[in-house]
């Protein structure tokens, strides 16, 4: 990594911890049955406040069968084949403490991610909230999915349940809801087909470009090349920090037991011609 870019990334870390404890706690609101917050910043666009209840909810669609058990092409990386969790680590570097039951990994006491590291991807995987439903909102079935270990893809349980639109299924937590909400019962399996295009810094840390996701949940876009704002946060904005062209791919535990199998990842080219 140039020289420049990690002095500003640890700059910009040790700033975002200092904002974070000094930051005023947020005051929970209630609307229409959706819990959030009106009093954290407001996206650049000026419409509405991070994790705002008032922001509409993605409509409802009935999604098909489209990727379940898709089988991995001849040129991806297989990061689970329902065997053993040799691809995957802690955040740390450490074992991953996850369980891997009748060829399913299942979340379990903090987050994983992959040894390997990855730049423009398409990316698969498949999911299966826990049955019965237990809780509401942002604590029924949350994990997510952090394309080079700092931009989610919420993973939730949203069937016929509902949360702040921003941190709904399939959203870009924080930032984009789903263009639709294409959820599944808990206990049915689901599907996320991603593709990812890295953002790229100049020497000086500089935007050049944004990273961009298309998501297909359950075979529905719901995300399209969709810009994104930076690193996910809850109750902050996103905000870039200058990184390196690939990063890891991390799997979320947030007190659910949430299932997941069929994890695998190709390299995308991106072709620029017109």
């Amino acid at each position: 990594m140039h020289k420049f870019i990690l002095v500003a990334a640890l700059a910009a870390t040790a700033a975002n911890l200092a904002l974070a404890q000094n930051a005023p706690k947020n005051v929970e609101v209630t609307i229409d049955g959706v819990a959030g917050f009106q009093d954290t910043p407001l996206e650049p666009d000026g419409k509405w406040h991070v994790h705002d209840p008032a922001r509409p909810q993605p409509p409802v669609v009935t999604p098909g069968n489209f990727s379940q058990l898709a089988a991995p092409p001849s040129d991806a990386t297989v990061l689970f084949d329902g065997k053993d969790l040799s691809h995957w680590t802690d955040r740390d570097g450490n074992p991953p403490p996850w369980n891997v039951e009748d060829g399913v990994m299942v979340s379990a006491k903090r987050d994983v991610q992959s040894k390997e590291e990855f730049g423009d991807m398409q990316l698969h995987l498949e999911f299966r909230e826990p049955t019965p439903p237990k809780g509401e909102g942002q604590g029924r079935g949350n994990s997510g999915v952090f394309l080079m270990g700092r931009y989610e893809i919420q993973v939730l349980d949203c069937y016929q349940s509902k949360t702040y639109a921003d941190g709904a299924t399939a959203g870009i937590y924080g930032q984009h809801p789903a263009l639709v909400n294409a959820c599944l019962p808990p206990g049915e399996w689901q599907t996320y087909d991603i593709l990812f295009n890295v953002p790229h810094f100049s020497p000086s840390g500089e935007v050049l470009a944004p990273g961009y996701v298309t998501v297909l949940h359950n075979g529905v876009v719901t995300q399209n090349h969709q810009a994104i704002r930076g690193a996910t946060n809850w109750k902050r904005p996103g905000k870039y920090t200058p990184h390196g062209p690939t990063g890891p791919i991390a799997l979320q535990f947030h007190n659910n037991a949430v299932s997941f199998r069929n994890i695998w990842v190709r390299p995308m080219a991106v072709v620029n011609d017109p």
